[in-house]
């Protein structure tokens, strides 16, 4: 039961870093999009959220340099499901939005959000210790 309980709270916190990374990202992006009235082309949107998912996981690795998962073949289904859960819960985010009539950043979209919390939690998987 106490190992249950450890792996719950390691994914919880793993994803809880990226969730809240990707939430002040939004955050960021709503407050500077009326700044910014032309949209970039989805390639330049995909290079940019690559880029800057390399940068939140590498500001990530500074603040928290040790992984909240110690076991590998956790580590490594971590990589693919805390994305997964990042891109879906910013998905939802934008539906309440959308429905509130709030204008939408690509980050309120699963793709862009999947992208941008996969290559932060990659940085995180490849040098964390």
């Amino acid at each position: 039961m106490e190992f249950l309980f450890e792996l719950l709270f390691q994914f919880f916190g793993e994803l809880l870093l990226q969730f809240l990374v990707e939430l002040f990202a939004e955050l960021g992006m709503h407050a500077m999009g009326q700044a910014f009235s032309r949209k970039p082309s989805p390639g330049l949107a995909v290079a940019g959220f690559t880029l800057w998912g390399v940068v939140a996981g590498a500001i990530s690795l500074w603040v928290f340099p040790h992984s909240a998962i110690h076991d590998p073949s956790l580590r490594l289904a971590n990589l693919f499901v805390t994305p997964v859960l990042a891109g879906g819960g910013m998905m939802l985010l934008g539906r309440l939005r959308a429905r509130k009539g709030q204008e939408l950043v690509r980050l309120d979209r699963f793709g862009y959000a999947f992208l941008f919390a996969f290559t932060m939690a990659l940085m995180r998987y490849n040098w964390a210790s």
